[in-house]
């Protein structure tokens, strides 16, 4: 441990020279050391790299911003506080989301970053109060010149955004509806489609969603997306139901009606789900069965017998 505690004092001493050659060869093997070798991060981040690393990504080198992003990526995953704790943290991350100059690597590295910051509850909020992160993260996905590993990270960063309830609205009002929806419809890649839904799903738990999903025709999307024909995976398919769910909590009987009178295609897409979902996947579709069962004509219909007994389970 003493023989790696000196290695990376001698990297990290480098980052601070005036010679950018120097800093590049620290920084390029900070960047595999802390890829490689999990237990390196704690000691990096206690020698003081994080304040080095978070400035480089203002660098006018790709090639320096792009080991940086990637340098505090590895280091996110293990210490996370020392990132968070770092003064301009955030500040630069949203810089190399933003910037032109930046390249997509680094703009990947960056979102995924700040994914990784928020899978600890506490730094949400402080990261949806980035208004600027939010609209960068949205940009991308709106872009389609955006390279397809910065739109995923992106909207993985975005989900993780949105697992904060306050957060919600905030991302619906910077735009990111009409972007998440077209990426749906018209984008086709399996792994894109299933977090865009992702997303979708956490959204649709506020209030402000009920107004936007109408703007675009969520609610039918969503309904599309249960329908066999369309190909939709089963993680999608989930990810709609439970869309679906927040969408007719959060908006009350109004919203319940405009699913149910999109037709009998519905109650079959969710009835599938809760068949054969994973757990959780189950567990919305009997809720958002037991929602829709008030009221509704179709389960008059002697094929939907089921249901019943199904959302009563």
């Amino acid at each position: 441990m003493e023989v790696k505690r000196r290695t990376a004092k001698a990297l990290v001493s480098k980052l601070g020279s005036v010679s950018e050659k120097t800093r590049a060869e620290s920084l390029s093997e900070l960047r595999l050391i802390t890829k490689n070798d999990p237990d390196s991060r704690l000691i990096i981040a206690d020698l003081g790299a994080i304040p080095y690393l978070s400035e480089t990504l203002y660098s006018a080198s790709e090639t320096l911003q792009e080991n940086a992003a990637a340098t505090l990526l590895n280091l996110s995953i293990s210490t996370p506080d020392s990132l968070m704790s770092t003064r301009g943290l955030l500040d630069s991350l949203s810089h190399a989301l933003r910037h032109p100059t930046c390249p997509s690597s680094a703009q990947s590295s960056a979102a995924a970053t700040i994914f990784s910051l928020l899978t600890v509850d506490l730094y949400r909020p402080i990261i949806g109060s980035k208004r600027d992160i939010i609209y960068a993260l949205i940009e991308i996905i709106k872009n389609p010149a955006s390279h397809p590993r910065s739109i995923k990270d992106s909207l993985k960063a975005l989900f993780g955004i949105s697992l904060y309830p306050l957060n919600r609205c905030t991302v619906i009002e910077l735009g990111a509806v009409p972007c998440l929806f077209t990426l749906v419809v018209k984008d086709g890649r399996l792994g894109v489609v299933e977090d865009t839904t992702a997303v979708i799903a956490q959204l649709a738990g506020c209030e402000e969603a009920r107004e936007a999903f109408r703007r675009v025709s969520g609610v039918r999307v969503l309904v599309d997306l249960l329908d066999n024909s369309t190909g939709s995976s089963f993680r999608t398919r989930e990810n709609a139901v439970s869309g679906l769910l927040n969408l007719v909590q959060c908006g009350g009987e109004q919203v319940a009606n405009s699913v149910r009178e999109t037709g009998v295609e519905v109650w079959e897409g969710i009835e599938e789900v809760a068949e054969n979902g994973s757990a959780k996947g189950k567990a919305k579709a009997v809720a958002l069965l037991k929602v829709l069962d008030s009221g509704s004509s179709v389960l008059g219909d002697p094929r939907f017998d089921s249901l019943s007994s199904s959302s009563s389970s």
